[in-house]
C-alpha cells in the first residue's frame, strides 16, 4: 500500500517539487507513487508559475532503488493484472517526463537503480554526488533494463551499454559524468542550499548548477573502456562469454563470475533490445516496444524465480529456465519482441489541448 506521504508533491517558489519518501524501501516505486507523480506533473504542465521541476528523495540513503518488483512478481503468480498496470502507468510517467515542456533537475544522491534511472534520465539536468550508486541490475531478476533503458544505454559510447545491461555494474558519480549519464557533480553537503536557490530563482538554473558543481574524481570506468569495447563487442551472448574466457585476465574472469548467476533469457533479451532500440524513431516507439517485452517477461518463470532468490528468500540460488545460454533459442528471444494485440498495447497519456492557453 502507498500513502500520499510516500510521494511529496508541492510548489516551492517557482519550482514544482517531487520528493520520493519511502525510505524503508529505498524509495522503490509502487503504482500509487507513479500515479501521484503523474498527476502532479500534469497539473504543473500548464501552470505558468512553475518554471522548473525538482526531483529528489526526502530521506534515506537511496534516491530510488527501482520498482516494487516483489509486488509485481506476486501479481504474476495470479492473472498479472497488477503487474501489467504498474508497467503501463510507469511507462506513461517515463514518457511524460521525456516529453515534458519544462526543464527538470534530478538529484541522483544515493542508490539510483532500475525505475530510479527511468525517472532520472529524462531530466535535462542530472546531478550526481559522492554518494551516487547507479545501476541497471535487472538481468539478476530475470528482467531487462527497461523504463527507457534501451534508449539511454544504447546511445552511450562504444560497448558500454552491453556491459552495463548484462552485468548490472554499479557506477559512481564520476563514472556517470564520464559516460554522459549525468552532467553535474555536486557534493551532497551543498544540495539543500542549492535546491533553495533553484526554487527562488528557477530562471537561473544553469548558472546555479554550474556554480555549485565541482570537478569529479577520476572515473574508474575510463580505464576499463578498451576492455569493455573488445570483450563485449558481440551482440551474441555466447560469443561475449567466450571472449571473456579466452582473454583470461583478472578483469575478464571477474565479469564471467558476475554473469554466471544472471538469467540467460534476460541477458539475451537485453542484448537484442540494445540492437532494436536505436531503430525506434521516437521515445514513444521505445516505450511501446519495451512494454511489450516487459508484459511477457514479468510473466516468465525467471522473473518470479529471480525475485524469490534475491529479494524474498535471499538464498541467491535462482534456478533459471532455460538454465544455460545455449538453451535460450533465437525463436524464444524473438517471441518477446512480437507486437502485442492492439487491445493490450501501451499508449501514452493523451496530448494536452491547451484550449485555455490564450486566456491565461
Amino acid at each position: 500500500m502507498s500513502t500520499p506521504t510516500e510521494t511529496l508533491a508541492y510548489r516551492e517558489g517557482g519550482a514544482g517539487r517531487l520528493r520520493l519518501n519511502r525510505p524503508k524501501a529505498l524509495n522503490a516505486l509502487n503504482l500509487p507513487m507513479v500515479q501521484q507523480m503523474t498527476r502532479a506533473l500534469l497539473d504543473w504542465r500548464e501552470d505558468r508559475g512553475v518554471r522548473l521541476i525538482l526531483i529528489d528523495h526526502a530521506e534515506g540513503r537511496g534516491f530510488c532503488a527501482g520498482g516494487d518488483v516483489v509486488t509485481i512478481a506476486r501479481s504474476a503468480q495470479g492473472h498479472g493484472a497488477a503487474g501489467q498496470a504498474f508497467f503501463f502507468q510507469e511507462y506513461r510517467l517515463n514518457h511524460l517526463m521525456y516529453t515534458y515542456p519544462k526543464p527538470g533537475v534530478v538529484f541522483m544522491d544515493g542508490v539510483t537503480m532500475g525505475g530510479g534511472v527511468g525517472i532520472a534520465c529524462p531530466c535535462r539536468y542530472r546531478v550526481v554526488t559522492e554518494r551516487t550508486m547507479f545501476a541497471m541490475p535487472e538481468t539478476a531478476i530475470g528482467l531487462f533494463p527497461d523504463v527507457g533503458g534501451g534508449r539511454y544505454l544504447s546511445r552511450l559510447r562504444g560497448r558500454a551499454a552491453q556491459y552495463l545491461a548484462l552485468t548490472g555494474a554499479r557506477l559512481d558519480g564520476a563514472d556517470c559524468i564520464a559516460l554522459g549519464l549525468a552532467n553535474y557533480f555536486i557534493p551532497s553537503e551543498r544540495l539543500d542550499a542549492l535546491k533553495a536557490e533553484l526554487c527562488a530563482t528557477p530562471e537561473k538554473v544553469e548558472s546555479i548548477l554550474a556554480g555549485a558543481a565541482v570537478a569529479p574524481p577520476l572515473a574508474k570506468i575510463v580505464d576499463q573502456l578498451p576492455l569493455i569495447d573488445r570483450l563485449f563487442a558481440s551482440d551474441d551472448y555466447e560469443e561475449i562469454l567466450a571472449a571473456l574466457e579466452t582473454d583470461g585476465s583478472d578483469w575478464a574472469l571477474k565479469q564471467l563470475d558476475t554473469l554466471r548467476p544472471k538469467s540467460p533469457t534476460a541477458c539475451k533479451v537485453s542484448l537484442r533490445m540494445l540492437v532494436e532500440s536505436p531503430r525506434q524513431p521516437h521515445f514513444v516507439d521505445e516505450m511501446r516496444m519495451e512494454f511489450g517485452i516487459a508484459a511477457r517477461m514479468f510473466r516468465h518463470p525467471d522473473f518470479g524465480e529471480g525475485v524469490r532468490a534475491l529479494l524474498i528468500d535471499k538464498d541467491n540460488q535462482p534456478i533459471w529456465n532455460p538454465a544455460t545460454p545455449e538453451g535460450v533459442t533465437a525463436a524464444m528471444v524473438d517471441g518477446f519482441f512480437q507486437p502485442l494485440p492492439a487491445s493490450q498495447a501501451w499508449t501514452p497519456l493523451p496530448a494536452p489541448t491547451f484550449d485555455n492557453a490564450a486566456g491565461d
